[in-house]
């Protein structure tokens, strides 16, 4: 399954590439160069410096997001293509695993982009800014096994509106992304800090800024705990909808 979507992919690799990372770079550029001018520094850092991380991470979300979400569900629910591939000697679950990591590898691809741009235009050249890839990939397995939880669910595409509207547009909002979560109120900030993308982004700011992170195995179980525990639902609500 992930060989198959990696050939018909490669048919549509440039415009896949630039709808994956245009607007998280856009925002890095917007914001960092733009916004930088008047707010030039957060928690002692350049303002494009912190937002860098935030962004690489978002970056890595919206991939795995949209890959599990949209793409997953016209193999599945459009194209039928899962079930043209089930009448091979393939289980569901091994169709399902596959989604899984060919949504983590968009992540991690347009990750590696941001990583790269923040590179080359000097924002971060620490030793430690290698480490971030991967940050990334374990972030893209986490969201891309949340989306599938919400793609055996969904009868049309426009359920998945209700997702990033609810889910994924407020957790960048409180995971530290564009503003450092210690300025949330208590209560604020103990949502924030069982999020996802807050546990990315705790883990890959540090890097970026050429330091390890702190409770980095903290962070690290987190993430490891969204994709794990939510890829088990995924198989559960899949098997359930192809069970009817």
């Amino acid at each position: 399954m992930y060989l198959r979507n990696l050939l018909v992919w490669r048919k549509l690799a440039l415009p896949s590439i630039v709808g994956n990372i245009a607007d998280p770079l856009i925002m890095l550029v917007a914001f960092g160069y733009g916004l930088g001018r008047w707010l030039q520094q957060v928690d002692g850092v350049p303002y494009i410096v912190f937002l860098a991380g935030g962004t690489v991470c978002m970056s890595a979300a919206m991939a795995a997001s949209f890959e599990a979400l949209y793409s997953a569900f016209s193999r599945m629910h459009v194209q039928r293509t899962w079930e043209s591939i089930l009448n091979a000697p393939v289980e569901l679950d091994d169709i399902l695993v596959g989604e899984w990591l060919w949504a983590a590898s968009k992540s991690l691809l347009s990750g590696s982009v941001i990583v790269a741009v923040v590179f080359i235009l000097g924002i971060s050249r620490e030793p430690t800014l290698i480490l971030v890839l991967p940050v990334v990939a374990l972030a893209g397995l986490a969201f891309s096994a949340i989306g599938l939880c919400f793609n055996a669910l969904a009868r049309g595409y426009d359920f998945f509106t209700y997702y990033f509207t609810l889910v994924i547009t407020p957790m960048t909002f409180l995971a530290g992304v564009y503003y450092p979560t210690s300025q949330f109120p208590d209560w604020l900030g103990a949502i924030s800090a069982v999020l996802p993308l807050t546990a990315a982004v705790e883990l890959a700011r540090p890097l970026v800024l050429g330091r390890l992170p702190e409770d980095g195995l903290l962070q690290l179980a987190i993430l490891a705990g969204y994709s794990a525990l939510a890829f088990q639902i995924a198989r559960v609500l899949t098997r359930r909808r192809f069970a009817k």
